[in-house]
């Protein structure tokens, strides 16, 4: 039984929460009811407190989260008078709720703590613009809700508090030190530096970092909902899950042209030893975000300089003095002399990007609470209104997610208010709460949802009329009841479903509706009246602003994202090497900076549709590897274009003569066929052609830059220059880019069923 409610209830976060609303909500009732007499105090306070308690779970340190359920509270009295202010009119009170719904709802994309606590908000502003009364009448509203936000303060520090962790951190801190052991494992005997791991020995570091990976996986797999919260920490981390998955790969990656690459530079060694020493940090500060990270900067930095000598190095090594024949075997053969020292660039690269993550998942970790309430990210040089502005400034269009459905959500709000004033629906309040509980992110689903609510309140209703004929005049048992109601309107969502979530809260407001009343079952009937009108709007708003689900919405995200993402590849390789040309002679040879920032913000909407493909109620309509493989792939193919920017920043890219090379020719014609899949794969993704076939290797074009790079990158002396080296290193991120391209095929076949 124990495993069964865990394997529900993870953490048993949706219990503590219930548990502790059970204890406070009917405490607070009882004593605005029975001791002040004062129906307006026990309203707000009641909803207050299930706001305050049910509807949130901030992370972090306790200290931190009384200071957010401070500023909860203080948020709840501000919505309180405006809402009582412009209750009276009812077109006021449209206008108002559109404009508080939207900025509530898309305030989260610029702070996490502001997302996760987004329906708390709107219950303070829904509470008092539903429910119409005179401006005396404000003093007892405030008074409630400033008894529900006393009483909060201490139940979430005493009251079974949630333990500070994070589900992630431990297995990606494994992942870390499995893989860190497979590099030292790798890099034992090359340079002819010390003994070399047996096959046995390599073996076995193999298969922890893959059973490592495999846990961390199925751990960010285990629920259909997000395995962490919402700070910019654990979207770190569950950025971390990508990388390091992505790591995992690259050390098993290995070109096809060849059997053993040739004798190692020995700095390839140092390197993966660096990053071996970089990954057993990370895992250190992982294990503990409040630890010191000045270690793992030291150890960040010893990565850095040790792979700007391996670019030395590898240089003098290149045998561009030595005839190479015409056979596949000798022209491949060349460009792997470079294949060891690129794999341990490749590797170093990917490590660096997630010491950023652990370092920024620590940072956020430790910051203050003012910066983490306005989402300011750690180490960001921007003012926080500018970082702000950023991230909005990415979702300021209709194919973002969250824009989509913020408008949605204030425009149903909206409806819903107008509705219940034109309808003269005597509980208004519960037509807008219908709302807020069954619309989600498409059409097809919320009217899934909109059933599931019918049926959960005809249930409910149905049990609660049974209630109250049994209990008859005998209305004191309610007060036994309550704290049981409310215990299973917290547990049931999670533990069991939405449609007992649904049936347990309209038990608890037919409880509530009876105390010190007549116990009368008529309740029901205006309780299932109420609902079904707020299923009712929630379908035809959803209609009208999303189309299809969110399964829809995530593959459009993925279309956008690789179609940026491969433009930004296509730059920045342009940047390297020139647009000589090239098809597109419009192409800027300047650093990609604006085609970066456009795949980043790609990639956060694609974030944000994929986090609403998780949450979304129901079985998904895919295999979840799938869809995680391919989201992965986009963050795979953003950091092959920041590898090659990265490769040629502070160096300037070495142009060649007017007539281009055939070193530039051979890896912009590269580029421009795999860059060119990616946007044939993305109107795959959309629904628009079929999944196309990878990109195979052409022999001829490597022979071409193999004459090229010995012809046109050599000094007085016969030596490779280090253009040479970098633009090998690129054509080799491009082959990274084209190597994904099988398994991202058959991911897409499986995730669109074609």
């Amino acid at each position: 039984m124990t495993t069964w409610w865990r394997g529900r209830d993870p953490d048993l976060a949706a219990t503590r929460r219930a548990g502790r609303t059970a204890i406070v909500m009917p405490a607070l009732f009882a004593l605005c009811s029975q001791v002040f007499h004062s129906s307006t105090m026990a309203s707000f306070a009641a909803f207050g407190s299930f706001s305050m308690l049910l509807l949130v779970d901030f992370s972090g340190s306790m200290v931190e989260r009384l200071r957010a359920q401070a500023g909860l509270a203080v948020a709840w009295a501000v919505l309180i008078c405006v809402g009582t202010l412009v209750a009276r009119l009812t077109w006021l009170a449209v206008v108002t709720m559109l404009l508080v719904g939207f900025v509530v709802l898309f305030s989260g994309v610029v702070s996490s703590v502001l997302a996760g606590s987004s329906t708390a908000l709107l219950l303070g502003f829904v509470l008092p613009v539903t429910t119409p009364v005179p401006l005396s009448h404000l003093p007892d509203r405030l008074a409630g809700a400033a008894l529900a936000a006393a009483a909060a303060l201490p139940a979430v520090c005493l009251l079974w508090p949630r333990p500070v962790a994070d589900p992630l951190s431990a297995p990606a801190a494994r992942l870390c030190r499995a893989a860190a052991a497979h590099l030292r494992a790798d890099a034992s005997g090359l340079g002819g530096q010390g003994p070399a791991a047996d096959a046995a020995q390599r073996r076995a570091v193999a298969d922890r970092t893959t059973d490592a990976g495999t846990d961390l996986r199925n751990t960010f797999d285990a629920t259909p909902y997000r395995p962490t919260g919402l700070s910019t920490a654990s979207r770190a981390l569950v950025r971390l899950v990508d990388e390091l998955m992505w790591l995992s790969t690259i050390l098993t990656d290995r070109p096809a042209y060849t059997d053993e690459p040739p004798a190692c530079d020995p700095a390839a060694r140092t390197v993966r030893l660096a990053a071996a020493d970089v990954l057993d940090n990370a895992a250190y500060v992982l294990t503990d975000l409040h630890r010191d990270i000045a270690p793992l900067r030291a150890c960040v930095e010893d990565l850095r300089a040790t792979m700007k000598g391996m670019e030395e190095s590898s240089t003098a090594r290149l045998p561009a003095d030595h005839p190479v024949g015409d056979s596949a075997v000798e022209i491949y053969g060349f460009i792997a002399t470079l294949d060891l020292s690129f794999r341990a660039k490749e590797l170093g690269f990917a490590v660096l990007q997630i010491v950023g993550n652990v370092e920024l998942a620590a940072t956020a970790w430790q910051r203050h609470w003012p910066d983490r309430l306005l989402g300011r990210e750690p180490g960001a040089l921007t003012e926080p209104l500018a970082s702000a502005r950023d991230r909005a400034a990415a979702h300021l269009g209709l194919r973002s997610v969250w824009l989509r459905n913020s408008l949605r959500g204030a425009v149903g709000l909206g409806i819903a208010v107008l509705l219940a004033d034109l309808t003269s629906v005597q509980h208004s309040f519960w037509v807008l709460l219908g709302i807020l509980s069954v619309l989600r992110s498409n059409a097809l689903n919320t009217g899934e949802n909109a059933l599931r609510a019918v049926l959960g309140t005809v249930v409910g209703s149905a049990i609660g009329a049974g209630l109250l004929h049994l209990i008859g005049h005998h209305g004191t048992v309610l007060w036994f009841l309550l704290p049981l109601a409310i215990l299973m309107a917290g547990i049931a969502p999670a533990a069991i479903s939405f449609t007992a979530g649904q049936a347990a809260f309209t038990v608890t407001l037919v409880v509530l509706f009876n105390i010190n009343q007549n116990p009368d079952w008529h309740i029901v009937l205006l309780r299932v009246q109420d609902i079904a009108l707020g299923c009712a709007v929630s379908i035809v708003v959803a209609l009208f602003f999303w189309p299809r689900g969110a399964a829809a919405a995530v593959h459009k995200a993925l279309a956008e994202a690789y179609t940026d993402s491969a433009r930004y590849l296509a730059d920045a390789v342009h940047y390297a090497l020139g647009p000589y040309g090239s098809p597109d002679s419009s192409a800027s040879v300047g650093e990609p900076v604006q085609q970066s920032r456009e795949a980043a913000a790609s990639a956060r909407r694609l974030d944000d549709a994929f986090r609403t493909y998780l949450a979304e109620l129901g079985a998904k309509p895919r295999p979840l590897a799938d869809m995680t493989t391919l989201v992965t792939g986009v963050a795979a193919l953003r950091l092959a274009a920041d590898a090659v920017v990265s490769l040629w920043q502070g160096v300037g890219p070495e142009r060649g003569p007017a007539d281009q090379t055939d070193a530039h020719r051979a890896i912009l014609g590269a580029a421009f066929r795999v860059t060119r899949w990616y946007w044939g794969f993305a109107a795959g993704l959309g629904g628009n052609a079929p999944i196309p076939d990878a990109v195979r290797l052409r022999p001829e074009t490597a022979s071409r830059l193999v004459e090229s790079v010995r012809t046109d990158f050599v000094d007085d002396r016969g030596q490779a220059t280090t253009t040479a080296v970098r633009i090998i290193w690129t054509g080799d991120h491009v082959d990274v880019a084209r190597r994904l391209q099988p398994n991202l095929a058959a991911a897409a076949q499986g995730s669109t069923g074609r």
